[in-house]
This record gives C-alpha cells, structure tokens and sequence, in this order.
C-alpha cells in the first residue's frame, strides 16, 4: 500500500469511528452544535490540562480549526464540556478530510493522524451523539425543503368565523341620518365568515409582491351594528370585504427598496390602513378592536382602497418616518370595500354622499380619489406620534382633512392610544359639512396569560350638528386569547348610543364571539 493509500485509510477510519462520512464538509458551527447536542451535557468537563485538550488545542492551532467560536480562538484558558470537545474534535476530522480532498494530504502530519484516531476513540459515545442530532437536523431540513411551497413564494392563510348578535335598548325604531327608518325590528342572530389566502413572493429578499384572494359573507350588512347603524363606522371591519361566497381579488402591489431607508409599493389594488395610520392597540379588527370607527382616523379615510402608489421613508433609519399615499378607483366599481364610505349603506336614502355618478370620472386620476401624509415620530419603542393630512374627491364633494394618532406602551403589558381628526366636506346630501371625530382608549398584553391581548376604547365618529339631532358614541371591549399560535377566539361587545346621531334611537348593544385561525 502506497503512503498516500495509507493515509487516506487512515483518515477514513478515523471518520468511521467518528461516525463521519468523507467529503461531508457543510456542518453546523461549532456554536450551534453545542446548542443542540445535550445528552452527554452530564459527563465530566475536559480540563485545560488534560492530554486530550492540549492534543486537539494544538490541532486547533497548527490547521487552523477555529470556526464556530466568534473570538476566533479555541478558549484554552477555561474548561469545556465534553460536547463541546467532541464538536471541536469533529470540526478538525472535517478540516483534516478538506485538506485530503484538495489533494494536500502531504500537509497532515501522520502524527496528527495517530492522536485524531486516539481522540476519536476516547470521545465515540459523543461523536455518535452529535452525528445523530446532525443527521436529524439534516432530514427536517430536506423535509421542509421537499414540502415548501416555492423557493420564493410564502403561502400563507386565515380564515375567521364570528356569532353576532345585538338588540335595541328604548328605542322602537331605528332612524338614518337623514331621517330614513332603517329598522322597525330587532335583528337575529347573524353568523360571519372571511376567508383569505395570501402568496407573499420575495426575489430579493428586500421586496415583496402580495397577491390575495378573499371570500366572505354578505358585508356590512351582516352584523347587527352594520345593519342598524350603516352611516357612521359601527360594522365590525372585519366583515366589510363581503362576497356572499364568491372569491374577489383584495390586494395586488409591490413594495422595493430602490434606496436604503426608502420604500415605495405600487398596484392596483392597494388598501390605505394597511400602510398609514397604524396603531399598535387598535389597528388590526382580526386581532385588537372590530369596530371600523375604532381601528383608524374614520373621516380621513372615506376611500380607503383602489389602485395606487405608496412612498415609506426613513431618512437614516432614524426616528421620523414619512409616508405618501394615493388611491383611486372606478367610480363604477360597485365592490364592497369600494362602498365603503362615509356614509356607506345600500339604500340611497341613508347616504352622506350623492350616488356614483354625475361629475364622477373614474380612472386612476379621475373622482373618486384619495391622497394622504404622514409624519411619524418615534424616538423610542415605547412612543409613537403621527401628524395626518388627507384629501381627495368622493363623487364631486372635495374633502381636507387633518388628524393626530398616537400610541404610548406604558409598560410591557400596558399601553393607551388615541386618534383624533378634523375633515370638510362640502356639497354632501346634507349639504357642506365639517365633521370632527376622536377615539382614545387602553390596550393590554398577556393578560392573565402569555400571548393574550385585551383592549376597552371610545370614540365619537362623526360630530356634526348638520348630521342629526345627537352624537353617536361608540365603546368597545375584547379578550383574545390564544388557544395555540394559529388559533385565536376573542368575544367582544360593542356599545353604540346615539346611533346615527339619532337621540330617538336609544342605545344598541351588540355580541360577537369572533373565532381567527391562521396558517
């Protein structure tokens, strides 16, 4: 047998009894492997006096076996763990088959050779111990690599579900803004459902296309506060994308960074609360609060979906933000979530704005229209404050408008919030109108358990003496507990007085146990 048979012989027996394969040369880092291999955790620590240390420790030093300690330095001067050691001992039989497969076997000494063999058959039982756990990582990682939807694209979905009910308190019927009879009865039962299905594609890492398609129940009108109470942001804002079954397109766009600390995203079907006037207690109606009033500015968003340009920079990564957006529509499109408006309702009688037509154009420039600024400042985690200027054009009734949203986390589990917003509206069903809104209240994190989120607010929607004779106040009150990381149940009640700015309309209380299962 030839010196270099010899030698290759050698080194593959010492990979057999180090339970290795030759040529296996992409393993975990020594840091890694020393989170994962516990079982061997209990044996005596190998000493800095130890032959077995000073054998690997010049092994270390001579063939430059230091990957895996971010000092670059092998800790010679304190004890270490023997699975530590052996994921040492199995970093330099990796290095010493590197040198051999790149045809430098000639710079292993045969004395190196020998005291690896040695080291190999004193520490076995944790070499063994560590090529399990290797070979376990190994297979869920191909597992998941088999089973992944696409190299860059993310499935991902949710599906809710909701019981609401909700009855009338001395009132025996309940009258629009205009003074329409909306209803003379109490409202049944309703059940709710949306479900959603999102594809989030990344071909850079840094940017994202967004597809998703929703289906859902009827809308608006599915829900005792949507029903009574359709003008003023009652409904519960989950529920407004209704499709009574029939799967629409919801979000098209794509977001780049064309910049460091600048981010704009584009498409033709874009949703304003998705992008401006966050808050991280009342936001999300899937997850905090349901009350459409309740989850943003209701007066500075009129037309909050269509296609559009949205442009997010953070000079310096610093403190102030500055976002700009612009949505526009059809003014034909006759979608749900393209109704929603101040005002919204099915019957005309019961609308704040004339009807989609006359001066309506259309198009991405044409009426209806929306633009909005944001200038965020957040000096800290903890504190948000955000000044808002919005304006556009709804059916031929040019609105301004200005608001201020805040959120300051008291605590780790504790934190208030509140909106305030000022709009006109000139040339309105009611003529020109100047409506002021605010909603303030108090969100909670793990409450009584991990994970849990609980929230109490108030908020007037619309105060304008032209609308009504009163002013509707809405309150809110949610538990959301997690029942594991994919499944949520929250019951909620909603308090409405005044509704529709109507004093003759008493006061309506409505349930809803709402049920969140994401995947």
């Amino acid at each position: 047998m030839t010196p270099i048979s010899k030698l290759f012989s050698s080194v593959f027996c010492l990979l057999f009894l180090a339970g290795q394969t030759p040529k296996v040369l992409d393993q975990p880092t020594t840091d890694a492997l020393i989170g994962q291999v516990t079982s061997v955790s209990q044996l005596e620590d190998v000493q800095p006096n130890d032959w077995a240390f000073q054998a690997l420790q010049s092994l270390v030093d001579r063939y430059g076996i230091i990957e895996g300690y971010p000092d670059n330095t092998f800790r010679g001067n304190r004890a270490i763990a023997r699975y530590e050691f052996a994921a040492g001992l199995n970093a330099a039989l990796n290095r010493i088959n590197e040198i051999i497969a790149t045809g430098t076997e000639n710079l292993v000494a045969r004395e190196d050779l020998l005291t690896l063999q040695r080291l190999s058959e004193e520490f076995a039982a944790e070499l063994s111990a560590l090529r399990s756990r290797i070979d376990a990582l190994e297979a869920r990682a191909t597992e998941l690599e088999t089973n992944q939807f696409s190299n860059i694209t993310k499935l991902t979905g949710q599906v809710i579900f909701a019981v609401n009910t909700g009855r009338r308190i001395a009132s025996q019927r309940i009258i629009a803004p205009r003074g329409a009879v909306i209803s003379e009865d109490d409202p049944n039962p309703t059940f709710i459902y949306r479900a959603s299905l999102d594809l989030n594609t990344s071909f850079s890492g840094t940017d994202l296309l967004k597809v998703r398609l929703v289906t859902g129940s009827d809308g608006i009108t599915d829900n005792a506060a949507g029903f009574l109470e359709p003008n003023l942001g009652s409904t519960l804002d989950f529920s407004i994308p209704g499709r009574d079954g029939r799967f629409s397109l919801a979000r098209l766009y794509y977001s780049f960074t064309p910049i460091k600390d600048l981010k704009i995203t584009v498409g033709p079907a874009l949703v304003a609360p998705d992008f401006v006037d966050k808050n991280r207690y009342a936001n999300t109606s899937f997850l905090d609060f349901s009350t459409l009033a309740l989850v943003n500015n209701f007066i500075l968003l009129p037309r909050p979906g269509g296609a559009g340009i949205v442009i997010d920079w953070n000079p310096g990564g610093g403190a102030v933000k500055l976002r700009g957006l612009y949505v526009s529509g059809d003014a034909a499109d006759r979608l749900p979530e393209n109704e929603r408006l101040i005002g919204g309702g099915a019957p005309e009688n019961i609308r704040l704005f004339p009807t989609a037509g006359g001066d309506a154009k259309g198009g991405f420039f044409g009426d209806p229209y929306q633009g909005f600024l944001e200038l965020e400042y957040a000096p800290n985690k903890n504190f948000a404050l955000r000044l808002q200027y919005s304006g556009g054009e709804i059916f031929g009734s040019h609105f301004n408008g200005f608001g201020i949203n805040f959120d300051w986390a008291l605590n780790q589990k504790l934190g208030i919030f509140g909106r305030y917003g000022y709009a006109s509206y000139p040339d309105t069903s009611l003529g020109d109108i100047s409506p002021n809104y605010w909603s303030a209240g108090v969100g909670f994190r793990d409450l009584f358990v991990p994970k849990a989120l609980a929230g109490i607010a108030v908020g007037q929607p619309l105060i304008e003496n032209a609308v009504g004779n009163g002013t509707q106040t809405n309150f809110e009150a949610f538990y959301n507990f997690p029942f594991s990381d994919r499944l949520r149940v929250t019951p909620l009640i909603q308090v409405i007085t005044n509704p529709a700015n109507q004093e003759a309309n008493g006061t309506i209380i409505t349930g809803t146990l709402r049920t969140v299962f994401s995947f």
